[in-house]
Formats: structure tokens, sequence, C-alpha cells
């Protein structure tokens, strides 16, 4: 078995890191097939996901993102490419994040 752990600090806040969370969630079920469950608490969140030869978990705070996986025998082989991936797609939609939300200020009308 192999272990994966990404962590990753945002500035986010907690509305916005759940919007990301469930972003990530919608990717890995759709790229990855994956199961996965979504639990929202006060202070944080808590995604477990899994399909044949993988599971974990993805713990979403309002300045921190944790994700643990522990991956089977067959696909441990393949850690570091799983690793990678997981890590990139986490990275784009946090770097995505702000553009979309200055995309979503109103700009005020002209004259007030």
């Amino acid at each position: 078995m192999a272990d994966i752990h990404i962590e990753r600090a945002h500035a986010l806040g907690l509305p916005a890191a759940r919007k990301v969370a469930r972003q990530w969630v919608g990717q890995a079920q759709a790229q990855f097939g994956m199961e996965c469950t979504y639990e929202a608490g006060k202070t944080g969140d808590e995604v477990r996901f899994t399909r044949s030869g993988v599971d974990g978990t993805l713990h979403v705070s309002r300045d921190r993102f944790e994700l643990r996986a522990r991956l089977g025998f067959l696909l441990g082989a393949f850690k570091g490419r799983i690793e990678s991936e997981i890590a990139k797609n986490l990275d784009a939609l946090l770097t995505s994040r702000p553009a979309a939300q200055k995309a979503a200020v109103k700009k005020p009308a002209k004259g007030k």
C-alpha cells in the first residue's frame, strides 16, 4: 500500500473553500470514477472518496485543504503520477478561484 498526503494553504475562507471542494468532488467523480461523500461541519468539511484500489479523505477548512489517500497494491506502482495529477487538479482549482471571484464583483453603474 502507498499513501498520498497533500496539503495546501489558502486564504479563501470556508464558504469559498467549500465551493472549491465541491468542484474537486465533481472532477474526482467525472474523471476518476470516485464515489464521494461530502459532510459539511461547523468549522470545516470532510469529503470521503473511494473506488477500486483507492480510498481517502479531503479535509476542508477556512485556510487549508488536506488530502490523504491510500492506494492499493496495483495502483501503488503509479503513486507519483497519481499524486501529481491530484495536486495539479487541486492547484488549478485554487489558482482559478481568485479570477472567478474578481469576475463576480459587480462594478458600480456609471454616474453613481
